[in-house]
């Protein structure tokens, strides 16, 4: 596969977390190619912003137009923009590339609470909506975009919609600003061929290292999208990368810390149909045994059911599990998991495959499929997300 070309127009963050270096992690470790327009220069770390240097406008121009002339692009990533003159040149320069995914992500307010945008770029944003696929605010942002106040979910949802309608652009409202333990993001769509509105919940992930969550999500979208995934797949997959990032954070700083995009290698399979693998079960009889031995081995035990059934984490993020032979027959079992399970077991069976099972939830939040290859092999293609690595059973501390 190609890799789709992502031009990222955003700042520069010295530590690493956000900004164009969280963009660049996140599209390569999606399979893209990322390409910048640097608007900005930050002097940052998890603490805050001491510093920012705007780029001019003819510079950051400049650097659109020559990857694009050479190089090509395949969608748009927007973050900070870094000057009013530079905004207004973003949209007129971006509004001739009317059919190429544009997702823009409003930068106002750094993690740590620093301003990164005046009164008068916010302003600009209005300009930069038109052209966009999507705009993806906070809900701080959602308040200073849309004028209104924003207190409660059905304020909030007001303010999308009358934005989504105005703008002429989708509106993914992201809900981790909000209150409770669970995070709530609405997507408000302008696609007839899409529902208008579609919400996401998850439990929140508690950590105070969640530095470039939103230039990672909108930089994940981007590449998605540019792989012919719909809007609502593109935010979909996103959310699933950010959460994975999140959990693999590596705890940096004294303040808000960067993510762990680097470790999120299997997790998000790049393609469609195309089934990668990242998971293997073996038969045991002796289940003591075996379990000792794998974690001397240097495997990451991540969940145990003892005496029946033990999964293990490699280094890089595959897994490894062992279960009672009784229950899988005596044989291993091959996991390939696939982007979209359905899709995939619906073009093999067009190109022969019988399968042994259909497309199911199981009770341990995998969607599977299962095969016999020739040799008789048991093979499960699978959806498993963050229920590969991180169920809620995972073992606490691993």
């Amino acid at each position: 596969m190609t890799p789709p070309r992502i031009l990222i127009i955003a700042g520069s963050d010295s530590g690493g977390g956000a900004g164009i270096q969280a963009d660049i992690k996140t599209v390569t470790m999606l399979g893209g190619h990322a390409m910048t327009a640097i608007t900005a220069v930050t002097a940052q770390n998890t603490l805050g912003v001491s510093d920012v240097h705007a780029i001019p406008t003819d510079m950051v121009l400049a650097q659109i137009d020559t990857v694009i002339d050479d190089i090509g692009v395949d969608a748009i990533k927007i973050g900070m923009i870094g000057s009013l003159r530079t905004a207004r040149a973003l949209a007129e320069r971006l509004s001739a590339l009317p059919e190429l995914p544009i997702i823009f992500d409003p930068v106002m307010v750094a993690s740590s609470g620093a301003r990164l945008a005046d009164e008068a770029s916010i302003a600009a944003f209005e300009r930069l909506m038109q052209v966009a696929t999507l705009t993806t605010p906070n809900l701080p942002e959602l308040a200073a975009l849309s004028g209104e106040a924003t207190r409660t979910p059905a304020a909030q949802a007001k303010a999308a919609r009358a934005l989504a309608d105005a703008r002429g652009c989708a509106v993914l409202v992201k809900g981790g600003h909000g209150e409770g333990d669970t995070v709530t993001d609405w997507l408000f769509g302008v696609d007839p061929e899409h529902p208008p509105e579609i919400a996401w919940e998850d439990p929140r992930i508690d950590t105070d290292h969640h530095h470039g969550t939103g230039c990672t999500l909108s930089s994940a979208i981007a590449t998605e999208m540019a792989k012919d995934w719909t809007l609502p797949q593109a935010v979909e997959r996103a959310r699933r990368f950010v959460r994975l990032s999140l959990r693999e954070a590596p705890g940096f700083g004294a303040g808000h810390g960067p993510m762990g995009q680097q470790a999120v290698r299997l997790d998000c399979n790049p393609t469609r149909w195309a089934p990668m693998l990242n998971q293997i079960t073996v038969p045991v009889r002796d289940f003591a045994a075996s379990e000792h031995f794998y974690r001397m081995l240097g495997l990451k035990q991540i969940v145990r059911s003892s005496p029946r059934y033990a999964r293990f984490e490699s280094e890089g993020g595959a897994t490894f599990s062992i279960e009672a032979a009784d229950e899988i027959g005596g044989a291993p079992v091959i996991y390939f998991e696939c982007g979209d399970l359905d899709v995939t077991v619906e073009t093999l069976k067009l190109l022969g495959l019988k399968f042994d099972s259909d497309p199911r939830d199981e009770k341990w939040g995998w969607r599977e499929a299962r095969l016999t290859d020739p040799a008789g092999n048991t093979v499960c293609l699978y959806q498993a997300g963050e229920m590969r690595r991180f169920p809620p059973w995972r073992v606490p501390g691993e």
